[in-house]
């Protein structure tokens, strides 16, 4: 199924059907990908009684609970409501589903002794002459697809600088994609300067900006344009696990 839309002054094209899933699996058998010291993702049928929600134990149905903190299981979408007191939530914020996204490939550069992060001139020499986009996907390296499965709990992953999240301001990114588990450093006592920056939190918050943690994207899929489509639950929450499928942009 092809589709053209007009982005800018430019036509492009892309096939549906060749879609890119970035969003990580979930199953019960694995602890991760997780970070933040969460439970693990869990899936175990109700039990009632007698009654044994699984096939396999004589139900006619499986009925199963699911057990998940989306911030710290697996691929997951959060809006502003993640680091206020008022009650934004996901649902309420991400309105529209499909953008143009710039993916793009980086290397963190490493600061003090055990920290490695992605500033403003790491990002301005990577994109710096790109088409300004609504969307940005940023894919880390070293990547490989141990990001399936990691547990990054007390590992001090790599994360954003405030002024990154500034320059994303300036080129009016409205939503950030990234394979790290957290914008912001692990244990930074609660500064979350990467956050509030990108959200412009507290002066003039802006409520329709997303960011999407713990993508995987294979290193097979080039730097470059997409279509992306991010995909959430209706759930009432800052944040809710999610789907993201990118489709390749071709100029007509």
């Amino acid at each position: 199924m092809q589709i053209s839309f007009t982005f800018g002054h430019q036509i492009y094209n892309t096939n549906l059907r060749a879609g890119i899933d970035i969003s990580i699996p979930l199953t019960s058998e694995s602890a991760g990908p997780k970070c933040f010291f969460a439970p693990n993702f869990k899936i175990e049928p109700v039990i009632s009684g007698n009654f044994v929600g699984e096939v396999s134990a004589g139900s006619p149905v499986n009925f199963r609970n699911i057990f998940i903190n989306p911030h710290g299981n697996g691929t997951h979408t959060e809006c502003v409501g993640h680091i206020t007191a008022e009650p934004y939530t996901i649902n309420q914020c991400l309105t529209e589903f499909h953008f143009v996204a710039f993916l793009v490939t980086i290397m963190p550069e490493k600061i003090f002794e055990s920290d490695y992060v992605i500033t403003e001139n790491v990002l301005r020499n990577k994109i710096g002459e790109s088409e300004q986009t609504p969307a940005i996907i940023v894919r880390t390296l070293p990547n490989t697809d141990e990001k399936l499965k990691k547990d990054y709990s007390g590992t001090n992953p790599a994360y954003f600088s405030e002024d990154a999240m500034l320059y994303l301001n300036n080129r009016d990114i409205v939503h950030l994609l990234t394979d790290l588990p957290s914008v912001d450093r692990a244990e930074d006592g609660g500064k979350l300067l990467a956050h509030k920056a990108f959200w412009n939190w507290p002066m003039i918050p802006n409520k329709k900006k997303t960011i999407t943690e713990m993508v995987y994207i294979d290193n097979v899929v080039p730097d470059g344009l997409y279509l992306c489509n991010i995909q959430i639950a209706s759930i009432e929450s800052d944040a809710s696990p999610s789907k993201i499928v990118i489709y390749p942009l071709n100029k007509l």
